[in-house]
């Protein structure tokens, strides 16, 4: 399999990355450079546990081709928190008890800050809008919601 040379900025530094030309982005964030906040679950597009950033807006890792974001800006899990310390969501996400087994929460909170900076005081429907891709095995979705909430200033 021919390998190609990717030039990618992932959080804000860049990478070159030699890599097939079939090579999901999840598996260039994961294995190459060692991200792995960014969970694998189905594979297939449908759990919303890979979703990352990019140019800001939510995108299915496992299924997107590495090579088709080559020069754009990618943001995983990893870039939100600044100089060590929770962003304001992770925080909200920690303190409203959004996590259960957390599997699915890097992808929960991706989704959330692309809806808050495109909306920073969401209503609830459009926080269930923004999270709709995204699936969660345990929790009934209700401190997920409340913790968008609280990262909006708006929240219980």
């Amino acid at each position: 399999m021919a390998m190609q040379l990717l030039s990618l900025e992932v959080n804000g530094r860049p990478h070159q990355v030699a890599a097939p030309g079939s090579a999901l982005l999840l598996e260039v964030l994961r294995d190459q450079l060692g991200l792995t906040g960014t969970k694998q679950g189905c594979d297939g597009g449908e759990c919303g546990a890979c979703t990352v950033l990019v140019d800001g807006q939510p995108r299915l890792a496992c299924i997107t081709l590495a090579a088709s974001v080559a020069g754009k800006q990618i943001e995983t899990i990893e870039g939100l928190s600044e100089a060590g310390r929770m962003s304001r969501l992770q925080q909200a996400f920690h303190e409203q008890l959004g996590t259960q087994c957390g599997f699915c929460t890097p992808g929960m909170v991706m989704a959330a800050e692309a809806l808050l900076r495109r909306e920073p005081r969401p209503t609830e429907p459009q926080i269930r809008e923004a999270l709709a891709g995204n699936l969660c095995r345990c929790t009934g979705y209700v401190k997920i919601i409340e913790s968008v909430q609280a990262a909006a200033g708006g929240g219980p």
